[in-house]
């Protein structure tokens, strides 16, 4: 057992045998002087070395130091099995000293085995030839193995870039969500704060108005009380029987009227829980859409943008596409391009990549009179009804002479932006059948959304006014 462990601590981790002049690199490890020797010959033009063992790596091909410790060790471990070794080297039928090598059997033999045994006119090979060959092999496997794995060690270097890329692309969200969180309950709670006086200046006046009138109501009938008890202090029976009629009248009204008054003035009164009980519902229904708001803008922050390019064979004659397939312009005149069944006859073109599932933005920056949108790729190409947003197979969104509008089936929609666009952002949400438009900018602002059932693959769709329109797809 004890020499079986020797055994392995003196054999070589490349060859798997007893050390032949034994070599360490700087890390430690010790290799045969050819095994090693052979190994950082073929990762010369790698322009980096690495041990087979332990994988440490070297900028430069190391010195090999010979181990006469270990080459001591193994001397005598040989001198003390000399026999056993021998036994290693004859073969095991004729008892004699294997030097060839069968290469249909794959199998060390000797003289005898290839004159009248059973290796007996089978192709043959010296040791050292076959040895050769079978290093070669091995150098070629070995070659394979190190680019295996160097390509690994790119990948995994790739993934961590990508992960920490991740990493400051979602602090970047946070601080982005966190910004709009606030802006927008600035914004709610200016409108809130703002709503509560201008309800209490209403409940005021209307309160003032009713105790003036109150006030009025009261002189009125301290001046009857006052005539009445007059009345009552007079001792002639005649007097007091023959007083005016108008004081038949006011005792009545003071009588009937009291309470149809003050249910009336009640009524007018506005109560005390009324402002909390509107504005209090009205706010958690804007907080809910603020919610709903930054869910939208948060998935599109995470996202990347989908890299989208112009398809010139769909570019209409008078369209003008760039080098880099990334703008659209008017060009002003007809190009005498052919005229293929998918090439459009108005001022528009659709981008070569299409979507028929997942979430995808693309961004664009815009001049005076454009459009964009989305177009299924069986939408006509010839005629009034091939126009984005003119058939039940595009939508889009347009500027023209300064008017918005948001077009399906010749169906318009006109939306009024705060500020004028300059750069939009448009969000395709497949499965859902949501397209939305936003206005890129500070703030970050949503114009509209579409809702439909998408039944096609979806392309990005751009036009361009005659009038020097133009459309540059933001990288």
């Amino acid at each position: 057992m004890a020499s079986a462990d020797l055994r392995e601590e003196l054999t070589c981790p490349i060859c798997l045998s007893i050390y032949t002049q034994p070599v360490t690199l700087r890390c430690g490890h010790n290799f045969c002087q050819g095994c090693i020797g052979s190994v950082l010959d073929t990762q010369e033009g790698s322009g980096l070395y690495t041990c087979p063992e332990c994988r440490k790596r070297f900028q430069e091909r190391p010195a090999l130091q010979r181990n006469l410790k270990l080459c001591n060790r193994v001397e005598r471990f040989l001198s003390t099995q000399p026999e056993q070794e021998e036994a290693t080297r004859k073969c095991p039928v004729h008892k004699e000293i294997l030097k060839y090598y069968c290469t249909e059997d794959a199998a060390c033999i000797c003289v005898s085995c290839c004159v009248f045994g059973e290796h007996r006119g089978h192709q043959v090979e010296s040791l050292n030839e076959a040895s050769e060959k079978k290093k070669d092999k091995l150098r070629h496997v070995l070659e394979k193995l190190t680019s295996v794995r160097e390509e690994t060690e790119k990948r995994a270097q790739s993934l961590q870039e990508r992960r920490r890329e991740a990493q400051e692309k979602a602090a970047g969200v946070i601080d982005r969500v966190t910004t709009l969180i606030r802006v927008q309950l600035e914004v709610l709670e200016k409108r809130v704060l703002d709503e509560i006086p201008r309800r209490e200046e209403q409940v005021f006046l209307r309160v003032s108005d009713l105790i003036q009138q109150l006030e009025i109501k009261k002189d009125e009938l301290s001046r009857k009380i006052l005539h009445i008890e007059e009345l009552c202090n007079i001792t002639d029976p005649l007097t007091v029987l023959q007083g005016r009629e108008s004081d038949n009248a006011d005792f009545c009204d003071a009588e009937e009227g009291d309470n149809e008054d003050r249910e009336r003035e009640d009524n007018k009164v506005p109560a005390v829980g009324d402002l909390y009980e509107v504005l209090i519902p009205q706010t958690v229904q804007r907080l809910a859409d603020i919610v709903t708001d930054l869910k939208a803008k948060s998935r599109i922050y995470v996202q990347e943008a989908s890299d989208i390019l112009l398809d010139v064979n769909t570019a209409a004659n008078n369209v003008s596409v760039s080098g880099d397939l990334k703008t659209a312009s008017s060009s002003g005149r007809n190009k005498l391009l052919p005229n293929t069944p998918e090439r459009f006859n108005y001022f528009q073109v659709l981008s070569t990549k299409s979507f028929s599932s997942g979430q995808h933005y693309w961004e664009v920056e815009i001049s005076e009179g454009w459009g964009v949108g989305i177009s299924y790729p069986s939408i006509e190409r010839k005629g009034y009804h091939s126009r984005i947003g003119y058939n039940n197979k595009s939508w889009g969104l347009f500027m023209w002479n300064n008017i918005h509008t948001v077009t399906h089936d010749s169906i318009r929609t006109q939306i009024y932006p705060e500020s004028p666009l300059q750069r939009l952002r448009i969000y395709l949400d497949y499965e859902a059948g949501r397209l939305s438009f936003y206005q890129l900018g500070d703030p970050f602002r949503h114009l509209h959304t579409v809702t439909a059932t998408f039944t096609e693959p979806l392309h990005a769709a751009f036009w361009v006014c005659g009038g020097g329109g133009w459309v540059r797809i933001r990288s």
